[in-house]
C-alpha cells in the first residue's frame, strides 16, 4: 500500500481466558490458567515483547450469566482477580507498557478511585490508566445497597461530575510540593497544598489526596461510551477513547465526530487518540486462520451463545425473538445502546437468524473479527489508520496467550516492516508511549 505511513497504536483487551467463550476449552491448555498470576504476568509480558501500548482489564461488580444456570454452567461467569491488584503486579514484570483497568463510577466513590490509580501510576513509574464506566448491568446495584440501578443518562451526569473530582484530588499537591530535603529538614511545602472542597448535591470531598501527585501528573483516562452522550463525555474529557465498530465507515464517521467535538472543547483531537477494537485470528495461511475460527465456534454451545449476546446487549430478554428467522429488531436497553445498534445493523445487513447473530457476537464478544494471514491483518489495520477511521486498535484475541503470540510473532514484524507500528517505545510513562501530553498542574498556569 502506498501513501504517508502513519504509525498506530494497539493495545490489547487481556480478560479471562481470551474473548470467545469457548476459549478456555483449547486442547492442550491449561484450563485452570486465567486463576493463576504466571499466566498473567505472561500476558504483560508478551504484549510488551511486541512493543503493545497497554494492557485493558475489563471488570465488572457481579458474577455473569447467573439468570441462566446452564449457560453459566459452561462459560467462565467469575472474574478470579481484582483488576488494581493484577495490574501492580504485570507492573512488576514491565517497564514500558501502559496498564488500563477499568473502574465504575457508579458503584464507587472519587476519592477511593483516585487513591488507587495514583498508586498505581507510583507503583509502576507513571504507566497507570482508568477506563471510565457507567456500569451498564442493573445486576450490579444489589452489591451496593441499591434499590435500583441508575438510569443511562444519571449514570452519565454522575460520572461527569466524579471525574472531576478525581482529577482535582490528583491536583491536589504541585509536582514540587516534596523537597524532602534531610539537610534542612523541610519534608514538603505546604504552600504548595491544594484543598478540593467539593459540595454538591452528589458529593462532598474535602481533599486532599494523601498521595504526592504521580508522575503523569493525572494517569491517562479512557472512556468507551459510543452513545450520544457518551460521545460527548470523552471528547470533553477522555485522554483515549475506544469503541466497538463492525465496519469501516461507522469506524470512520465515529471518529470525525469524536475529533469535531474535541475541537468544540478547545482541545487538540490529535491528543485523543481513538482506539476501535478487533479480534484477529491469524494464521500462516487463510486455511490455517479459518481452521482455528471453525474449532473455537464448534465448541460453543447454542444456549451460551445466546446468552452472551443478551449479556452483550445489557441484558436484554430475547426469549421472545424467534432463532431460526432473519433479525429485524433487537430489544431496547438503557444499557449498551450503541452496541445494540451496531449489532442490529449488521444482523439486518447480513440477513442474520438470531442463532447467527449470537455465536458472532460470542465469538469476539461483539468486535469486528478479522481472520487471515499476517499480510491480510496489516492491510487491513494500515487502510484504517492511514484514511480516518482510527489511530489504532484494541486487539480482542479469541483464546490468550496463543493468539495473542500468534499476533505478536507474526503481525507486528508485518507492521514494523511497513513502517507503521514502532519498533522501540517513545519513552517511560504511558503518555509518553501514546504521545500525549502530560497536563501541568492548575498553579502552574495560574502564575
Amino acid at each position: 500500500m502506498s501513501g504517508h505511513a502513519k504509525k498506530m497504536k494497539i493495545g490489547v483487551w487481556t480478560s479471562g481466558d481470551g474473548a470467545h467463550v469457548a476459549a478456555w476449552r483449547l486442547p492442550g491448555d491449561d484450563p485452570h490458567r486465567s486463576a493463576k498470576i504466571g499466566y498473567w504476568t505472561h500476558l504483560a509480558k508478551v504484549a510488551e515483547k511486541g512493543k503493545l501500548d497497554f494492557v485493558f482489564l475489563a471488570d465488572s461488580n457481579r458474577i455473569l450469566y447467573h439468570s441462566n444456570p446452564s449457560a453459566m454452567s459452561k462459560m467462565p461467569a467469575t472474574r478470579v482477580f481484582e483488576p488494581l491488584t493484577l495490574l501492580s503486579a504485570m507492573a512488576m514484570v514491565t517497564e514500558h507498557i501502559g496498564l488500563v483497568a477499568t473502574m465504575t463510577t457508579t458503584y464507587n466513590e472519587p476519592f477511593h478511585v483516585a487513591r488507587i490509580f495514583a498508586s498505581l501510576d507510583h507503583i509502576s513509574g507513571g504507566r497507570g490508566s482508568w477506563n471510565v464506566v457507567t456500569s451498564s448491568s442493573a445486576d450490579e446495584a444489589p452489591n451496593f445497597t441499591a434499590e435500583k440501578h441508575m438510569a443511562h443518562d444519571d449514570r452519565y451526569a454522575r460520572a461527569k461530575e466524579f471525574l472531576e473530582i478525581v482529577n482535582g484530588l490528583w491536583d491536589s499537591w504541585e509536582d514540587d510540593a516534596f523537597p524532602r530535603d534531610a539537610e534542612s529538614g523541610v519534608y514538603l511545602d505546604y504552600d504548595k497544598l491544594h484543598y478540593l472542597n467539593w459540595k454538591s448535591e452528589r458529593f462532598s470531598v474535602k481533599g486532599p489526596l494523601n498521595s504526592p501527585r504521580s508522575p503523569q501528573g493525572r494517569p491517562v483516562v479512557f472512556q468507551a461510551g459510543s452513545s450520544d452522550i457518551g460521545r460527548e463525555f470523552g471528547a470533553e474529557t477522555a485522554d483515549a477513547i475506544f469503541t466497538a465498530q463492525e465496519t469501516f465507515k461507522s469506524a470512520q464517521a465515529f471518529y470525525k465526530d469524536i475529533k469535531s467535538r474535541a475541537v468544540k472543547y478547545g482541545r487538540n483531537p490529535d491528543d485523543i487518540p481513538i482506539f476501535c477494537g478487533v479480534g484477529p485470528i491469524v494464521g500462516r495461511t487463510v486455511e490455517e486462520a479459518r481452521e482455528k475460527y471453525a474449532h473455537l465456534q464448534s465448541q460453543m454451545p447454542t444456549d451460551v451463545a445466546l446468552q452472551l449476546l443478551s449479556e452483550v446487549l445489557g441484558g436484554a430478554d430475547l426469549s421472545k425473538i424467534p432463532l431460526d428467522v432473519p433479525v429485524t429488531s433487537l430489544p431496547a436497553s438503557d444499557a449498551i445502546q450503541s452496541r445494540r445498534d451496531l449489532l442490529l445493523a449488521k444482523a439486518i445487513e447480513e440477513k442474520m437468524t438470531l442463532v447467527e447473530l449470537a455465536r458472532y457476537a460470542a465469538g469476539g464478544r461483539g468486535h469486528r473479527q478479522i481472520i487471515g494471514t499476517p499480510e491480510m491483518i496489516a492491510d487491513d489495520f494500515q487502510y484504517w489508520v492511514e484514511n480516518g477511521a482510527t489511530d489504532g486498535f484494541m486487539l480482542a484475541p479469541a483464546a490468550l496467550p496463543m493468539y495473542l503470540e500468534d499476533f505478536v510473532e507474526m503481525v507486528v514484524p508485518e507492521l514494523q516492516r511497513r513502517g507503521i507500528f514502532r519498533t522501540e517505545y517513545e519513552g517511560s510513562t504511558f503518555r509518553n508511549v501514546l504521545e500525549i501530553p502530560r497536563p501541568p498542574h492548575p498553579a502552574v498556569l495560574k502564575k
